[in-house]
């Protein structure tokens, strides 16, 4: 995989069609999270490669909310997702006799990160100083760093996070402030993870949080700090050996893709689908983030075949989910 991958831009047309204009393509339709996107970019692209671009494959990113909107609106046939469908969106979905298949692709370790010229941080921040940061009340009132420790210097607070749209804030709130989508609205949003490492590498005083996958493709612009686990006061690194192990929490997450029922009657998705699951492993690795094991590909297909529709997590989000018990799961209509 080329670095390029995550600087392309969103609701980007991956690939091109070579041939005669007159040869009508067949075309399949994805959106949603940044966070999954570099996994399902990197898909599709192997995947046009190998169908020697018969097949067209549109990836966007519109925030994992954005991409269930379409997804129930039935405008997509996949919804990349950084957090398990929600109760409003299953009804959405229901309503609109939108029938899907829930596969969960990979492990990340989303990133708290801060300026490679940050020294007062230590490489460490818990999440009690984090909840400070972001909670609401924090909101035109915590604006300098010595608020939140008085041994960091009084300099601006300059955060940097997803919009409201993203499930990696819905995640993040739910994890740290204690309650999904319950934060400050004084920082500079975006639903493009390449804004926010562009804005935390240029300012000293930044503080920013988004998937691994772009920490480790701006390792040289960017500083990834650890935290402090809650349950057991151990300062845990993100790393694809943290994330195997449980021990960094409360940021390691499951990340998904969705598929509509009714699409996989078409030939190329269902095609899409089963080269997605037998490459996962490798481009999943590829753009820096933790595979699930063999098995779990194997019962995403065998969800396909079987037609078991719905989600493990009855519209909730779940903070703290390791590995092993996302795959004791059963999904649920």
């Amino acid at each position: 995989m080329q670095k390029s991958r995550l600087y392309i831009a969103a609701a980007l047309t991956v690939g091109t069609l070579i041939g005669s204009p007159s040869i009508q393509a067949a075309i399949i339709k994805i959106d949603g999270s940044s966070t999954v996107y570099p996994i399902t970019e990197a898909v599709a692209e192997e995947f046009q490669t190998s169908k020697k671009n018969a097949i067209q494959v549109t990836v966007g990113i519109s925030g994992t909310g954005g991409g269930f909107k379409k997804f129930c609106r039935d405008e997509i046939d996949i919804a990349n997702a950084s957090r398990p469908i929600s109760e409003k969106e299953i009804e959405a979905c229901k309503s609109a006799g939108i029938q899907y298949i829930e596969m969960p692709v990979a492990f990340d370790a989303l990133t708290i990160v801060v300026n490679p010229n940050n020294t007062f941080f230590k490489n460490i921040t818990t999440v009690d100083e984090l909840k400070a940061m972001w909670e609401p009340t924090a909101q035109d009132k915590v604006m300098r760093w010595n608020q939140i420790n008085p041994a960091w210097p009084d300099a601006p607070i300059k955060l940097y996070g997803p919009g409201a749209d993203s499930g990696t804030f819905e995640y993040f709130t739910d994890a740290v402030v204690g309650k999904a989508k319950s934060s400050r609205g004084d920082y500079t949003a975006s639903e493009d993870d390449n804004v926010l490492v562009q804005g935390v590498s240029r300012d000293p005083n930044a503080l920013g949080y988004f998937g691994y996958a772009y920490y480790a493709e701006n390792k040289s612009r960017l500083k990834a700090l650890a935290i402090v686990n809650p349950k057991t006061n151990a300062v845990v690194e993100p790393s694809n050996a943290t994330v195997m192990d449980g021990t960094y929490q409360p940021l390691s997450r499951p990340i998904f893709i969705y598929i509509k029922a009714a699409s996989l009657d078409k030939p190329e998705v269902k095609e899409f689908i089963d080269f997605y699951m037998k490459n996962a492993t490798q481009l999943t690795q590829e753009v820096k983030y933790v595979p699930l094991p063999d098995s779990a590909y194997a019962s995403n297909m065998e969800s396909v075949t079987n037609k078991k529709y719905g989600s493990r997590f009855g519209g909730k989000n779940e903070v703290g989910i390791t590995i092993e018990e996302l795959m004791k799961r059963e999904a649920k209509p």
